[in-house]
């Protein structure tokens, strides 16, 4: 598939982790997080740091994976047409479309927006239910918002 680029994907799939090691920070955000999280130094060291950075990274290549298909719109071009890119109209759409909106700028609009009109409802959603403050809900979906329009931006804009 053209615009597929495993670099792009494997470099925005570390996003997730070295801006979360700034965003909880205790000198951004991990103060508040740990406090409205209910989260103690003690719970912090309790759980295998290499299980759940290892799964971490696993989880965030799908995630990079997945941003590539809100990001790239030839991907629905290509989902459209299941592969089949010999008709003529789909021809001529590909030549005037392809790559026209392939940019830092319009990943990073459209991850964030995933990250607005998808994280955002789905941790406020969990968070009601586990009756946490509006502050955590900010705190997390705010992490995601900007890790997405990261995501996007390098998927989108390395072509």
């Amino acid at each position: 598939m053209e615009g597929f680029n495993i670099y792009a994907i494997l470099v925005a799939a570390i996003v997730p982790i070295i801006l979360g090691f700034l965003w909880y920070n205790p000198k951004l955000f991990g103060i508040a997080w740990m406090r409205e999280a209910e989260m103690t130094e003690d719970k912090m060291k309790g759980g295998n740091m290499a299980v759940i950075f290892g799964v971490s990274i696993l989880l965030s290549v799908l995630l990079s994976f997945f941003t590539m298909f809100l990001v790239i719109h030839e991907t629905g071009v290509y989902g459209m047409t299941e592969g089949q890119m010999d008709g003529e109209t789909t021809k001529a759409f590909m030549a005037e479309w392809s790559g026209k909106y392939r940019s830092f700028k319009h990943g990073a609009l459209h991850g964030g927006m995933a990250g607005v009109f998808f994280v955002l409802p789905i941790i406020a959603i969990n968070a009601l239910f586990e009756r946490k403050s509006w502050k955590y809900i900010f705190i997390n979906a705010g992490y995601w918002i900007v890790t997405l329009a990261i995501m996007g931006s390098i998927i989108a804009g390395w072509v």
